[in-house]
């Protein structure tokens, strides 16, 4: 079976909502036919003419990377600097690109939870949930004869759309017996009732949580699913944390280790040669991380009873920060990004086998070196 460019893109934003990337954010296709028929994807944290360059060789028509080649609109290409170059790159070769950006970063099995997997740490949490992208759905369905185990019916459609998951809890909802009542207007066609005349009928009103990206969907499945001409609902906007989306992460250690000892692990598990780092006294157990840019998250890790704070690109300021309450340790934004492509390779395997090649990029992008 062929898989198209717009394949892999429903399989990244199912896993990784486009809803959820920051709003300077612009993850998703960067250039390429969503109908073109896959014959290999390449992996790579960034994408660069060379990397372009690569896909074709090997046999690759996606480069799917993590950082997006395009953040800001292009008005035209003329060769002009990197992004034009890239892009101008890809659409001569035929290459389609496609990144999974901030959307990744806030997703409970994204950046973090790989970097948080590659250092052992256990006991895993969202460090700083998002709030706002959450909504509660109120409904009320006829619990009549003439309608048996109807509310069971509209909640499994409701949960088919995406809603009713509640953290590790699926099919979640709350249901309460009432009364209701209307008059059908002139011309309608009422399930219960007849037009123009009072009626009042058992009914079970039934709540459920959804993430407001699938709002269109699960309210299609209501529409779907209930007997009624005019659906009667009521959708809410809450600002309750969602507890699996969001920046950052924390964990602990399995034991806990002297700083130096620490440190020594991140270099060796991130392949660094040094590590920037404040002073700390005590052991490291409970861990805080964020992949890529992340010193904006220095109070939230405090805040978490952090004893250290792994991430990128701290300003030198951004280092008196912690005033002495964990260690602050700067990896490199590339370095402690650098396993995104792992997550790439199991989500294509697992949706698609062997169906084409899945490549790392050998093409180096990173832009820093150290002369140690």
């Amino acid at each position: 079976m062929a898989v198209t460019v717009s394949d892999i893109a429903r399989l990244l934003e199912a896993a990784a909502p486009l809803a959820y990337q920051e709003s300077y954010d612009n993850a998703g296709l960067q250039c390429g036919l969503p109908s073109a028929e896959i014959t290999g994807v390449l992996l790579a944290l960034d994408c660069t003419p060379a990397v372009v360059a690569e896909a074709g060789r090997r046999g690759c028509n996606v480069v799917l990377c993590h950082h997006p080649v395009i953040f800001r609109p292009l008005k035209r290409l003329t060769g002009k600097g990197l992004v034009e170059q890239t892009i101008m790159a890809a659409l001569r070769a035929d290459v389609a690109i496609y990144a999974a950006h901030t959307n990744l970063d806030h997703v409970r099995q994204g950046v973090n939870a790989k970097l948080a997997e590659k250092l052992g740490l256990v006991n895993l949490r969202i460090l700083a949930p998002k709030t706002g992208i959450l909504g509660r759905l109120s409904t009320y369905v006829p619990n009549t004869p003439a309608y048996p185990g109807l509310a069971d019916q509209v909640l499994q459609a409701l949960y088919a759309a995406g809603a009713g998951q509640i953290g590790e809890y699926n099919d979640c909802s709350f249901q309460v017996p009432g009364t209701g009542s209307f008059t059908p207007g002139a011309g309608t066609r009422p399930a219960i009732g007849t037009a123009s005349q009072p009626e009042t009928v058992a009914e079970i009103k039934l709540e459920v949580l959804l993430p407001l990206h699938r709002q269109a969907a699960v309210l299609a499945a209501l529409r779907q699913a209930h007997p009624y001409e005019e659906v009667a609902y009521e959708l809410v906007k809450l600002e309750n944390e969602h507890q699996d989306v969001g920046a950052g992460m924390v964990g602990e250690l399995p034991e806990p280790l002297p700083p130096a000892e620490f440190r020594a692990r991140l270099k060796a598990v991130l392949g660094v040669p040094v590590v920037k780092y404040t002073a700390f006294e005590k052991d490291i157990q409970k861990v805080a991380l964020c992949g890529g840019a992340g010193s904006f998250l220095t109070g939230a890790a405090v805040a978490s009873g952090a004893d250290a704070y792994v991430t990128g690109d701290v300003k030198y300021h951004e280092f008196f920060a912690p005033e002495g309450r964990l260690m602050l340790c700067d990896v490199g934004h590339f370095e402690s990004e650098q396993f995104t492509g792992e997550i790439f390779r199991d989500l294509l395997l697992a949706a698609f086998g062997r169906t084409f090649a899945v490549l790392f990029a050998e093409t180096p992008t990173n832009p820093v070196f150290y002369d140690c």
